[in-house]
């Protein structure tokens, strides 16, 4: 398994950020222009940016990255002091956080073995951070870090969240998370059991997310 998303996109050109894990992802990173692809998308739903606060602090670790950088451009261009907190194992691992840079963002950067910014996790700089927005994507111990830090603060949050996807549209229920029943984005069936009235339900994170609000993910 590998992360795959949508990272830049101008006009009639987006780009894909593709990890290389096995013989699939390899494929990808070989082809050559004029090559073609048949895609299916677009998939799932995105941050909730109708509108945004005043502050907005991203947290980002690998290529979660590549999930982000819409949504930072889109809060800049609306006005928001918008921060990325990037990071992961190793120097070598942050790519193109000059590109948040140069977007408006202040970028605040963590490794694991601290060979470039802050030696930890990343979310080890959100400790001392006051924002009235976060957003979230990168591997699942980071986002459930958020998660409680956010919960704990009172501050919404919203986190795209990774897993691996059997079909990507739905029909299979092999990604699914707890989440609140009385979300917008909880799917209304199957109907609850009078004899096991959960207060929550599984929503897929390939069609009711992947993005889903902090407060309502019952983890």
């Amino acid at each position: 398994a590998t992360a795959l998303a949508v990272y830049e996109a101008r006009d009639q050109i987006a780009s894909v950020m593709i990890v290389v894990a096995g013989p699939r992802t390899d494929e990808l990173a070989l082809l050559s222009i004029g090559e073609q692809l048949d895609l299916l998308g677009p998939l799932g739903n995105g941050f909730f940016l109708d509108s945004v606060p005043s502050s907005v602090g991203i947290v980002a670790g690998g290529v979660g990255l590549a999930s982000v950088l819409l949504a930072a451009e889109r809060c800049v261009k609306m006005g928001a002091r918008t921060t990325l907190y990037y990071g992961a194992r190793t120097a070598e691992a942050l790519v193109d956080a000059d590109i948040f840079s140069k977007a408006g963002c202040t970028v605040s950067v963590a490794t694991e073995d601290g060979t470039l910014g802050h030696r930890g996790y990343v979310t080890d700089l959100l400790r001392d951070a006051s924002h009235d927005l976060l957003l979230a994507c990168g591997p699942g111990p980071m986002l459930r870090a958020v998660h409680a830090l956010a919960n704990a603060r009172n501050i919404p949050a919203q986190l795209s969240l990774e897993e691996t996807f059997g079909c990507g549209v739905g029909a299979c229920w092999g990604c699914v998370v707890p989440l609140d029943r009385s979300s917008a984005q909880a799917p209304r069936f199957p109907a609850p059991s009078e004899a096991e009235p959960r207060p929550y339900v599984h929503a897929r994170v390939c069609k009711e997310g992947p993005v889903f609000w902090a407060r309502e993910l019952q983890w």
